[in-house]
């Protein structure tokens, strides 16, 4: 596949369509189809305005709303960088724990797994690093007024963070994360729904077959590396995901 060039670009000024959107659809597009691979950086909002024969505002626009996405990165000193070839949609990156606090609650924790282990080619691959070695592996019950909410599964590259089992039950993982410099900087999301297993069940105190959501998140930092793979079972009865939808056109 050819590099891409600015000069790919194609505006309509008598399209309905804004000219920012315009640029930024084509500019996705590239991206989406590897035109503009992860880490590619952009001319500059001159530069790109003078080939295009737009003005600077049109491009800061159509940059800011694939910033926005998840798929562009402002970088002092650097520039705008591709940071991802693909993300669902723009996510608030909080965890369970940030959730559970900022409702006033006071998230419980306790630790089934935290541990450093081979990685298996599932981890690597979820982790989208081959050649990977060794992963830390985590495992939690999250819990709120004494009863089971969740159980959570987590991937992260060995290195990364170091928590140990006091620290993963006072603080959410991207706290953690947060705290040892990691930049959060977008996900890629899939939420889903399955019956409770016998082990499932005994660790939410529900039923088996009972109702559950699942959750598998992949987040990466602002270089658009991975740092941590979940995957996570919450008790339909006691919790539910709240989208907001926004109309970009």
């Amino acid at each position: 596949m050819n590099p891409w060039a600015p000069g790919e670009i194609v505006v309509d000024p008598n399209s309905p369509e804004p000219l920012y959107a315009q640029v930024a659809r084509q500019l996705r597009a590239a991206i989406e189809d590897g035109r503009l691979p992860n880490g590619a950086r952009l001319d500059n909002e001159v530069d790109l305005a003078a080939r295009l024969y737009l003005s600077r505002p049109t491009i800061r626009q159509a940059i800011q709303s694939l910033v926005n996405q998840g798929l562009l990165v402002r970088k002092r000193g650097v520039g705008t960088q591709v940071v991802r070839t693909k993300v669902a949609r723009p996510l608030r990156l909080s965890s369970l724990f940030d959730d559970l606090s900022e409702l006033g609650d006071k998230p419980e924790t306790v630790v089934l797994v935290n541990q450093v282990e081979p990685a298996g080619e599932d981890a690597a691959e979820r982790l989208e690093t081959p050649g990977l070695t060794r992963v830390r592996r985590l495992k939690r019950v999250r819990s709120t007024g004494g009863e089971p909410l969740a159980v959570m599964n987590n991937y992260l590259p060995d290195g990364v963070i170091d928590p140990d089992d006091d620290e993963l039950r006072a603080k959410g993982l991207y706290q953690l994360l947060r705290s040892a410099g990691v930049r959060l900087h977008a996900a890629q999301q899939n939420v889903g729904a399955r019956e409770a297993t016998e082990e499932d069940a005994e660790l939410l105190g529900e039923k088996p077959g009972a109702a559950l959501l699942t959750m598998r998140r992949t987040t990466y930092d602002d270089a658009g590396r991975v740092v941590e793979y979940g995957w996570h079972l919450y008790r339909a009865s006691r919790y539910s995901f709240n989208l907001s939808l926004t109309n970009n056109v």
